[in-house]
This record gives C-alpha cells, structure tokens and sequence, in this order.
C-alpha cells in the first residue's frame, strides 16, 4: 500500500473512492458492550436513512471484546460520505447519545483509526 509506517502523507482510507471497502476501529469503554449491542439493535430509522443519503452501504460493525472493526463501503467515496454525515443533526444526535460508551473512536488528529490491507485472497466464489 504504502512505504510511509503510519499513512499520514499518503493517501489512505479517507480518500477511499466509490465501492472500494475501509476499515475502521473503535474501543469501547470495559463494561459497554452489551448497551453498544442494544444500542444497535434498534438504530433510528432516521439515522439508517442517513447512511443511505450519504451513499454508505455494505457496513458491518464486528466485535471482540471492547474492540469494534467497522467495514463499509461508499457510492461517491468516504469523504463525500463524512461530509454527509458531518453535516447532520441526526448523526450528531447519534454520537452524543453513545459517547459515553467509547473509550477511543479516533487518533491525536481526529481521523478514524483506520485499518490498512495488507492482505486479500478474492477466492472463488460458490457458482
């Protein structure tokens, strides 16, 4: 992907164009996991609307202990996606009712903690 160790003068997964897949990472707070898991149970329909404005789709958020791994993709790329997202009173209202449950959602700059490739096998699918 790229020579530079931590991806701060490259382009990385914020320039992610339309379709291509990024990973992210979240830690939540020891004890928060099954309020997370609620939480996501029942996601506002508002803010799934949301995710559909801003052209994000194929998401999924895994977990392993307090460790979240959130992949998704984009229609028009991710910082069309962020600043979609960005702009909105219900993402806004989203954060704030879950910030609580977060123990570190991104780096020293604010970016993402973002997950690089370093590996891919496409496979076969079944026919």
């Amino acid at each position: 992907m790229t020579a530079d160790p931590d991806h701060r003068r490259t382009p990385g997964p914020a320039d992610a164009g339309p379709g291509v897949q990024v990973c992210h990472l979240y830690r939540l707070r020891p004890g928060a996991a099954a309020e997370y898991e609620r939480r996501h149970a029942e996601v506002w329909p508002e803010m799934s609307a949301l995710l559909d404005q801003a052209g994000i789709y194929d998401y999924h958020i895994h977990r392993h202990g307090t460790l979240l791994i959130c992949v998704l993709r984009t229609r028009y790329g991710y910082r069309h996606a962020g600043r979609v997202t960005g702009a909105s009173a219900v993402q806004a209202r989203w954060s704030r009712s879950l910030a609580h449950l977060f123990a570190e959602v991104a780096d020293a700059d604010g970016e993402p903690l973002w997950a690089y490739p370093v590996f891919h096998h496409p496979g076969h699918p079944p026919s």
